[in-house]
């Protein structure tokens, strides 16, 4: 496809081990004042898929780099027992979260009843709604539901199943007016950071030079018309290097040994400062809210009719879940996550990374209830774990939480970040092309 697909300082009053009634509920220390005196209702959450093996076929990267890119142990997109390792953590961190927050209880299958998981129909995608099932409740049966397979699920692939439609000339337009009319634009925005990656494809001085070796600089720079997905059809040293800088990353978060992780060359600074270049091919790419919005709206909308199920009590077509339902998860893509975001106008800072989207990384769609008035609001987060407690596979508690960056939402948000309730329906709905909406889901 085109343009290839802050701690949360949460004060623990007790040990995560104790029982519920001495375990009082965490406080966030950006928070509303209006959380503290609400109750969570239910989240919504979006998430990626956790650790993957490269998507790119090995003989067409090869040339790019002095040796051969290392071998993974699974065949390509497929998510590793690493991978899953993580999403079960990650799982173990929500359930402890959730409990604090009055939820779900600590332990126990009771709140299962309330979890509804679909994801798109990837090995990666269904394992991690199997691995945060396992992580959040152990030893409880939660199905994950997924489409009955195919490339076009509509939820998730919006526009290959035909539902999310782009006008290409106009995703050209639209694309060419943010970068100066010129592909080559990119190439000189970004040039420190494609330097360094070609550096370090080249081996940072550790082996001699291969005369043989194709130079990222070499890529011609286009950028033209495509058709309905992708609207467009990128070439050049920025498209290439997302990809490349891409499978740096999934090396270093699947833990592989340093001379495996991008040959001795890369440690998480610089691997901050490359993922610069993927996160850049993204915002160009589907955040461009001509193009984000064919992609999202259909999976905007079921996002709120589920919301609108749990407030309303009563069953919502297009919904996913039942009305009791105080978890939703979706697992999809890092496609989905952009889409949306480009869609609602959000963007996040998180572990030193502008908007990206890293394996097992999540938008929170948290769903309030004041406990003064009644009325329900909305707040939004964006979570993950960091490169190195991924890499290192590292327990997730109090003092090593995950990253959690709060996010406004420009259509709706209050000064202290929330959105009421009416005013994210309508933020939503304004982001919703309904051309582009099916009821099926």
């Amino acid at each position: 496809m085109f343009f290839r697909a802050a701690a949360r300082p949460l004060l623990f009053i007790a040990l995560l081990f104790f029982p519920l009634p001495t375990f009082l509920p965490a406080q966030n220390a950006g928070s509303s004042p209006s959380v503290q005196n609400a109750d969570l209702q239910m989240v919504v959450m979006l998430t990626r898929h956790g650790v993957r093996s490269p998507l790119s076929n090995q003989a067409e990267i090869d040339k790019y780099s002095a040796a051969p890119w290392p071998k993974w142990e699974v065949p390509p997109g497929i998510q590793t027992e690493h991978g899953n390792q993580l999403i079960k953590l990650m799982g173990e961190w929500d359930r402890r979260l959730f409990a604090s927050e009055g939820l779900f209880s600590s332990t126990g299958c009771g709140d299962a009843a309330h979890v509804t998981i679909f994801a798109d129909t990837d090995q990666r995608t269904r394992e991690t709604g199997r691995m945060l099932a396992e992580g959040m409740f152990p030893g409880c049966t939660i199905p994950v539901h997924a489409g009955p397979g195919g490339a076009g699920e509509p939820m998730f692939r919006a526009t290959v199943a035909g539902i999310g439609r782009v006008n290409p000339q106009l995703a050209f337009a639209a694309v060419s007016g943010r970068i100066g009319g010129d592909a080559n634009n990119l190439t000189e925005a970004y040039r420190p950071q494609l330097t360094a990656l070609d550096r370090v494809l080249a081996g940072c001085g550790h082996g001699p030079a291969n005369p043989n070796r194709v130079s990222i600089f070499d890529i011609p720079s286009s950028l033209m018309p495509g058709g309905n997905d992708p609207p467009i059809v990128a070439r050049g040293p920025l498209v290439t290097a997302s990809t490349l800088a891409e499978n740096l990353l999934l090396e270093y978060t699947q833990g592989m040994s340093e001379a495996d992780t991008g040959w001795g060359c890369l440690d998480g600074a610089t691997l901050r400062s490359l993922m610069q270049l993927d996160t850049a091919r993204w915002d160009y790419a589907y955040r461009t809210p001509l193009i984000a919005r064919a992609f999202a709206s259909n999976l905007l909308d079921h996002i709120l009719k589920t919301m609108q199920q749990n407030v309303s009590g009563k069953p919502v077509p297009g919904a996913i879940g039942n009305p009791g339902d105080r978890l939703v998860i979706l697992a999809g893509h890092d496609s989905n996550i952009v889409t949306v975001a480009g869609s609602l106008g959000i963007n996040w800072v998180l572990d030193g990374r502008v908007d990206d989207t890293p394996p097992g990384g999540a938008l929170l769609f948290e769903l309030w209830r004041s406990r003064a008035d009644g009325q329900r609001f909305v707040r939004v987060e964006y979570r993950a774990q960091t490169l190195e407690q991924m890499r290192k596979a590292e327990p997730l508690t109090p003092a090593n939480p995950p990253d959690v960056a709060p996010v406004f939402v420009p259509a709706c948000g209050r000064a202290d970040g929330s959105c009421t309730w009416d005013g994210f329906a309508t933020a939503l709905r304004q982001a919703i092309d309904p051309a582009d909406v099916s009821p099926q889901y």
